[in-house]
């Protein structure tokens, strides 16, 4: 019976361990793919909420301005330097809402966006060949984490913009 119990420690601190190097591994993802997003940035002479701004149009938009203020998690104004320096720069255009004349919708423009994919090449190369490495259902599995991760992340940051306990307020 002691044996037993204590294989059960053993096997919950396994699990501790294993959990805190993801979480890590978590960290130091996090770490490099800022850092990556550093250089990208400062050779297109934009800032790093530029090149988020710019990913989330282009992933999730056409979108308004309110609805890309959300996503980003930025106040009106913060995000009204960075469309203005974003349009000056001819990244994106500011489209009247078919839908209702008075609104914009935010679209990012596809020349631009090629430059930023030419200096992301190298990571893409190197994400390419890791993957090449697992099988389809272990890409399934991994891709299905990291969507996860994402989406604690994205209701972490949520609830810390929240006013209240545990939020900004």
């Amino acid at each position: 019976m002691e044996s037993i119990r204590q294989a059960d420690q053993g096997d919950a601190r396994g699990r501790r361990r294993r959990v805190i190097a993801v979480r890590q591994a978590l960290r130091d993802l996090s770490t490099q793919l800022s850092l990556l997003n550093q250089q990208v940035s400062g050779q297109l002479s934009l800032r790093a909420s530029d090149i988020q701004c710019l990913d989330l149009i282009g992933t999730s938009g056409p979108l308004s301005p309110t609805a890309l203020a959300r996503l980003a998690g930025l106040h009106p104004a913060t995000l009204t330097g960075i469309l203005d320096r974003l349009e000056r720069g001819g990244w994106i255009a500011r489209d009247r809402d078919p839908a209702d004349r008075r609104g914009v919708l935010i679209r990012a423009l596809p020349d631009r966006s090629r430059d930023i994919l030419g200096l992301y090449a190298g990571m893409n190369t190197a994400v390419g060949k890791i993957c090449a490495d697992y099988a389809d259902d272990q890409l399934e599995l991994i891709a299905g984490f990291l969507r996860r991760v994402a989406g604690a992340g994205r209701a972490a940051a949520g609830e810390l913009g929240r006013p209240g306990p545990g939020g900004r307020g």
